[in-house]
């Protein structure tokens, strides 16, 4: 069933109504949706590179705000919507002892989230049940989805093509590296 929801996704990268459906998928992903805006938008900026920093913009506005999305779901309706959600991932189990020390380091799990293979739509729903400060919430969203999303878009629009498989394999682990990296350059200025 996720193979064809997956193949369902990519197709809409052929519509003419791709941008939309990209806005449309990058907020469901953010909320509840399985499927990452990437797959559409990688072969949006092949076809139409010019495009590149358009389609990542748009993008970002569709997963910054699914996400908002998500954090109404764990702030208003947790037990309804956000633990199924969270069930289907299986991530369920660690919320009540994760929730406990969330908000101490929430804008670091929404940079993490937002820019690694971790779902991003965990976090987001945890935000709003665990009652993350909102503005924090969104500044790490755009910062973390920004980065994300542009820095495909610069991969596919300076290197095309031949980048793509790269990506596909490659890029989220590229992504939970740096990340790993920059968190443990602040835990190494900040004791050493």
């Amino acid at each position: 069933m996720l193979r064809r929801l997956y193949d369902w996704t990519l197709s809409l990268a052929d519509s003419p109504h791709a941008l939309r459906a990209l806005f449309v998928v990058a907020f469901i992903e953010s909320s509840v949706f399985p499927i990452p805006p990437d797959v559409l938008m990688i072969p949006m900026i092949l076809a139409r590179p010019s495009r590149a920093w358009l389609i990542a913009g748009v993008a970002l506005v569709g997963s910054v705000l699914g996400g908002l999305m998500g954090y109404v779901i764990g702030w208003g309706f947790f037990e309804t919507l956000g633990r199924p959600v969270l069930e289907f991932y299986g991530k369920d189990a660690y919320f009540d002892d994760f929730s406990a020390r969330y908000n101490d380091y929430g804008a670091w799990a929404v940079l993490i989230a937002g820019i690694t293979p971790f779902p991003y739509k965990v976090i987001t729903i945890l935000s709003g049940s665990t009652g993350l400060n909102l503005g924090v919430f969104m500044v790490a969203s755009v910062i973390a989805r920004g980065i994300r999303f542009f820095v495909l878009a610069a991969l596919l629009w300076k290197l095309g093509a031949p980048i793509r498989a790269f990506i596909e394999r490659y890029l989220g682990l590229l992504f939970t590296l740096f990340v790993v990296l920059l968190i443990g350059g602040f835990y190494a200025v900040k004791f050493l």
